[in-house]
């Protein structure tokens, strides 16, 4: 559903995701191309009436949040980008994000390590 949003929903819900929680002040104040309160506002109401966003009354005023847990919501759109653009091989992102040149931490780097372990071990399991 999130790729079938108008641009400035979708930035706008990428925005509050990036958050976890946020006023329209907040979300206003962390886009890149910053909308007026009131055009924030309308925008979270969209989405809220889309299913997409919660809000809440609290001690600073009203605080919208994802409907789902933002890594529901990554996952998801992780998905769509490995359909997409490397024809469902988790690998081949993989090995693209890692040839971006950034460097692992050694936390990093033990964490994919464990995920590889883990990934082959559960594709033994099935044969």
């Amino acid at each position: 559903m999130i790729d079938a949003l108008p641009r400035r929903e979708r930035e706008v819900f990428e925005t509050l995701c990036r958050l976890e929680s946020g006023t329209t002040a907040e979300v206003r104040a962390a886009l890149a191309d910053p909308l007026s309160d009131s055009a924030v506002r309308t925008l979270l109401v969209r989405l809220e009436s889309k299913g997409l966003v919660a809000r809440a009354s609290g001690a600073h005023g009203v605080a919208y949040r994802p409907a789902q847990s933002t890594e529901t919501v990554a996952v998801g759109a992780l998905r769509r980008l490995i359909d997409t653009f490397f024809a469902g091989s988790a690998a081949s992102a993989a090995s693209a994000l890692l040839g971006l040149g950034q460097k692992l931490t050694p936390e990093e780097a033990a964490a994919l390590e464990a995920m590889i372990d883990k990934a082959t071990q559960d594709g033994e399991d099935k044969r």
